[in-house]
């Protein structure tokens, strides 16, 4: 009796459960596309609209079509056929079939994807004749302009990996892969819908399911418009043409990113089309020109002399120089017995700090360098004071731009000589090179462009950024960066920065009517090449700001194996300039100098096998 009682119990207590739980099930949204009767179709909503800082469309998007299998609809077919049709192997066809299998017998899987217009078409009046296969519009990017595509990025289709970590992607399911559409990804996607569908008992969908009443709409996604000025990014990447190197343009102002040039580079509407994978191979095998490779953002280079206006602004704050402050150059500076540091100035060449900047002295800089350490009690003390100074202009940490790609760059503290050396067994000369930008520092171009407009503020930055609204709203605000360095202490800096191109080392950098301050730079160059350290020609490098009494537009630029910095960094940075605030060129032979002047044959030297002369 026990037994039968307690049988009974079970009975009724599992009936409740199931029946609470199938309630639960009826209750809740969109239980029931459980039906095996339902299928369920994600309609995409198109993806956001990208337009440049004065309203010029950049990316729109067109129509593609997919080929779309559900397996379980699937019967008995010509494979050969298929394959045919489509233009795609018929072993490859099989291994997707295959692999949407696994996927899933019952949800939709992509088969090939991107296909024309003009190609669906033809398709869909053979496609009847496969059951479980439908064609599905979709969308995919329209790169109008093929510039600034660093900046941009590109979308591709979504992989395993993508779905593994956010299981809101479906296969075929476009994603950002890159730039901005990678960074921007949530606000460029939209969220897509549901639509279901009523199927028969062979599992044919015979139409709506309830009258589409729970259909659930896309959600529109987010237009942005860039801080990018495509006609000036146009400009600059002309000037890069068959060279290798970054440029970087800011609004020091705002922080806004006028243009940022990478090159050697490639086009976004690269990824796109049924060649898109045969593409990027080619870019990804490109081990030479390394076009997805962004120079402006990942290289690490040496910054050469526009170093010095930072040790001067330092040796200023530390109180050890003033603008007064003279110091002899003997051609160069012995810093330690038999180590010298060669100069461009001639022999006993005196100069006090403005001068010391206008002729780049590296002998004035060095002692400053030197002051500046030995100022503390002991060496580490002083680099590291040195080396928070130098930190609070942004390098050697990532500046938080909105792309997700990007590198430290590197400024020594004490403990990295204390490794090599031994706690304090090394001194101010032993660094020496810190005070001309060569030796450990590493810096990136939109480093050097950041600290440019830090020296353009007196004293303060925003952190650089590439969107300026999202849906026309402009809610996008970042607070001030203070450098270590009072205010006061900038101005004889940017007195010096205007006798570089007025009277110094960039004099081919003048723009008649506009006050220019600059700083030229000259970084060496060396290559492993089997195993051996050979030297390239050197790097050129510049950094200016106009017009110098009132800034509205910071440039780094950075042109490897450039020879000097008044040979093409301070030209090409000029002409950027002049561009963005007159609108005009007029100086057109120096503009076609650059634009046609090609270093080609200094980036082949090292693989021609052959000896090679540098700095020629």
């Amino acid at each position: 009796m026990i037994r039968k009682n307690l049988l009974i119990w079970i009975t009724i207590i599992s009936s409740a459960i199931f029946i609470i739980q199938l309630a639960s099930l009826q209750l809740s949204k969109g239980s029931f596309i459980r039906d095996f009767a339902i299928q369920e179709i994600s309609v995409y909503p198109e993806r956001g609209l990208i337009f440049d800082r004065n309203g010029e469309l950049l990316v729109a998007n067109q129509p593609m079509y997919e080929l779309i299998i559900i397996p379980e609809n699937t019967v008995e077919f010509d494979t050969i056929q298929l394959s045919n049709l489509i233009g795609i192997e018929q072993n490859d066809l099989s291994k997707r079939i295959l692999s949407a299998r696994k996927y899933s017998t019952k949800l939709p899987s992509v088969i090939e994807s991107q296909i024309s217009k003009e190609k669906n078409a033809f398709l869909q009046e053979k496609i009847w004749l496969f059951n479980g296969f439908y064609l599905r519009k979709n969308s995919v990017r329209d790169y109008i302009r093929p510039f600034a595509s660093n900046v941009i990025g590109y979308t591709s289709e979504v992989d395993q990996n993508d779905i593994n970590s956010n299981p809101y992607y479906e296969k075929g399911e476009m994603i950002g892969k890159q730039g901005i559409e990678s960074y921007y990804e949530d606000n460029l996607k939209g969220v897509k819908g549901k639509r279901y569908f009523q199927k028969d008992r062979f599992n044919r969908i015979i139409g709506p399911y309830d009258d589409s009443k729970q259909d659930i709409s896309p959600k529109k996604a987010d237009n942005l418009t860039l801080t990018i000025d495509i006609k000036l990014q146009e400009y600059a990447e002309s000037l890069l043409k068959n060279k290798k190197g970054g440029i970087v343009a800011i609004e020091p102002s705002s922080g806004e990113v006028l243009t940022l040039v990478s090159a050697p580079t490639y086009q976004s509407n690269q990824f796109i089309g049924q060649d898109r994978g045969a593409n990027f191979q080619k870019l990804l095998k490109d081990t030479i020109n390394k076009p997805l490779f962004d120079r402006a953002l990942q290289a690490q280079y040496s910054p050469g002399s526009p170093m010095k206006i930072l040790n001067a602004l330092i040796g200023l704050q530390e109180g050890v120089i003033d603008e007064k402050t003279t110091f002899t150059c003997n051609a160069g500076h012995y810093y330690a017995r038999n180590a010298f540091m060669a100069c461009h100035n001639e022999l006993g060449t005196i100069s006090n700090l403005r001068k010391g900047i206008y002729n780049s002295c590296n002998t004035y800089f060095a002692k400053t360098y030197k002051r500046i350490i030995d100022k503390y009690d002991s060496p580490s003390l002083g680099l590291d004071s040195w080396s928070n100074h130098i930190k609070s202009f942004g390098l050697g940490d990532y500046l938080g731009y909105d792309l997700f790609i990007g590198k430290k760059g590197f400024i020594p503290e004490s403990s990295y000589y204390d490794r090599f050396y031994g706690n304090n067994r090394w001194s101010a000369s032993t660094t020496i090179s810190n005070s001309i930008g060569q030796g450990e520092i590493l810096t990136t171009p939109i480093q050097m462009a950041n600290f440019a407009s830090a020296i353009a503020n007196r004293g303060f930055f925003y952190k650089p950024h590439f969107v300026k609204k999202i849906n026309n709203q402009t809610n996008i605000s970042f607070e001030k960066n203070f450098t270590s360095i009072d205010k006061e202490n900038f101005e004889v800096i940017i007195d010096g920065m205007v006798d570089v191109v007025e009277r110094g080392t960039a004099r081919i950098a003048k723009i008649k009517n506009i006050n220019v301050a600059g700083k030229t730079g000259t970084v060496e160059n060396f290559i492993l090449i089997e195993g051996e350290k050979k030297q390239l020609t050197d790097h050129s490098t510049f950094i200016a700001f106009a017009p110098a009494e009132d800034p509205k537009i910071v440039v780094s630029v950075f042109v490897e194996n450039g020879y000097w910095g008044s040979r093409w960094a301070a030209p090409i940075a000029s002409l950027i300039i002049e561009k963005y605030l007159t609108g005009n060129i007029e100086r057109k032979s120096l503009e076609s100098r650059m634009i046609n002047g090609s270093l080609l044959a200094e980036y082949e030297k090292p693989y021609k096998f052959q000896n090679f002369t540098i700095n020629e």
